[in-house]
């Protein structure tokens, strides 16, 4: 395992193709190779989005201590993914693993390749759901609202009925 290192990433993962727990347990061994796993999320089984007439996908996130730079880290989740075989698909289709960077640190960070936070984070369930178990006060360094903040936006909207008195900011 590499050297201890300041960089706190957290990272959603998901699959929803072929042995899918074994898939989950492989990638994140890989990352060992890459810095430390410091915790993991419970995992959920969430309905694909956008790509319909697939099985469910089996989600968490974790909390990862790394020395490697952002695109760095990009190219490792990617021979990771590529090692337990996954290969172009669709966009949202079946996927034997996906590996996403969310937050690095604080970090905002805008290549063609790589944007952090992941710009698509603050409205997906099912990554702020399991982001919640293990860092529900970090804040997003661009809307400044805790994962918890988004997460709880994020049911109100699915679920209007929902929206009342019961329901806290």
């Amino acid at each position: 395992m590499p050297a201890a290192s300041s960089n706190t990433v957290y990272i959603a993962f998901g699959a929803n193709k072929g042995d899918v727990k074994k898939n989950i347990a492989a990638a994140v061994a890989g990352l060992e190779a890459f810095g430390s796993v410091e915790k993991i999320s419970p995992l959920f089984i969430t309905e694909p989005e956008g790509f319909k007439g697939q099985p469910d996908f089996t989600n968490g996130a974790l909390e990862f201590k790394t020395a490697l730079a952002p695109q760095d880290l990009l190219r490792a989740l990617k021979d990771i993914e590529t090692r337990l075989g996954r290969g172009p698909a669709p966009a949202n289709g079946p996927r034997e693993i996906d590996l996403d960077i969310i937050f690095y640190n604080s970090q905002t960070v805008q290549t063609p390749r790589l944007t952090i936070p992941h710009p698509r984070a603050h409205e997906r369930e099912f990554v702020l759901l399991p982001l919640s178990f293990i860092a529900p006060d970090f804040t997003h360094p661009i809307t400044g609202l805790s994962v918890g903040q988004m997460l709880r936006a994020v049911i109100r909207a699915k679920y209007p009925a929902h929206n009342s008195a019961y329901v806290k900011n």
